[in-house]
């Protein structure tokens, strides 16, 4: 029988500095990652469906379905359902199935951890989490591996939702000194954070240029639409720009699309792309006032990059 690799067990296979060093590595490889496939479920329902296929030649191939369904909060599912398959390239033999949540979960969180040890200022503190969501936990304690964080500030729409997430936090196993804050002012704790990591799938702008000091590293992670919105697009134009991926962030990240199409930006304005900064062929933050923007949509070569790594935990405990 196939083995199964529980989300459970993910937790333990994938601890976040080994991801992140492994994501850091992946990106200097050649990967194959077609674009997505995204599909709406039903018109004019709000579910989603991805295909996320990947594959290293002479190593492993990979294919992640998942489903997006934002009305589950209601129903207290989660808005997020996935399994991944790992193969082997040359033969094509499926080797494990596991579960596609936790290693999204993680892979995310790993890559804008990677992305802010290039793009935050290495003495950011203070840390703004936008949105209540599964991922939130998951984005915190990644950015908390990069930086000296003291202060977690939770901002939510639902004000039950962010003392629920701030509980979580502290249940995290953080370390003692990072006190968790409850915000209940988005625009306040905006001008306060250093790092700003937003986990939404709002289709309106949350973060405004106005709101953010100079300094400051965005993370927008929840938008995978070109109708979702993070950031506005004064913060889009004043921004230095980077993304998990060029070719997935125009096709699907409306924090980019939207200003283009307004003629506000162009595809120039993207600085580079993971794969340049973890092969040096850019430096990343250039200046300590410089407002940076790091925007993923998720790209499948994460994916394989845990799985793999699971894989390879998982053999050794049988």
């Amino acid at each position: 029988m196939l083995p199964f690799i529980s989300g459970t067990e993910l937790k333990q296979y994938l601890p976040y500095p080994m991801l992140i060093e492994a994501l850091r590595k992946t990106f200097t490889q050649v990967n194959h990652a077609p674009l997505r496939h995204a599909h709406r479920v039903s018109e004019p329902g709000p579910t989603t469906l991805l295909i996320m296929p990947v594959w290293q030649e002479s190593k492993q191939l990979g294919l992640k379905v998942v489903t997006v369904a934002p009305e589950n909060r209601g129903q207290g599912l989660p808005t997020v359902h996935a399994l991944f398959i790992l193969m082997d390239t040359a033969t094509g033999v499926p080797i494990a199935l596991m579960d596609g949540e936790q290693l999204t979960l993680r892979r995310t969180a790993a890559a804008s951890a990677l992305a802010s040890d290039y793009l935050s200022r290495k003495e950011s503190q203070h840390l703004l989490l936008v949105g209540t969501g599964r991922l939130a936990p998951h984005m915190t304690i990644a950015h908390c591996m990069m930086r000296p964080i003291q202060h977690v500030s939770v901002w939510g729409r639902n004000s039950h939702s962010v003392a629920q997430t701030a509980e979580a936090l502290r249940k995290e196993g953080l370390p003692e000194h990072i006190t968790i804050i409850e915000s209940h002012d988005l625009s306040q704790s905006a001008q306060q954070a250093d790092i700003i990591c937003c986990a939404t799938t709002s289709k309106e702008p949350l973060i405004f240029h106005d709101w953010v000091k100079p300094g400051t590293h965005i993370d927008l992670v929840g938008g995978f639409r070109p109708d979702m919105r993070e950031a506005d697009d004064e913060l889009m134009r004043h921004a230095q720009i980077f993304v998990d991926t060029v070719e997935g962030t125009l096709a699907e990240a409306g924090d980019l699309i939207q200003p283009i199409q307004k003629g506000l930006i162009t595809s120039g304005a993207i600085r580079a792309e993971l794969a340049d900064l973890t092969t040096d062929r850019h430096a990343g933050r250039l200046n300590n006032d410089d407002i940076t923007v790091f925007k993923s949509v998720g790209t499948a070569i994460e994916d394989l990059c845990a799985a793999s790594l699971a894989w390879d935990s998982w053999k050794l405990t049988r």
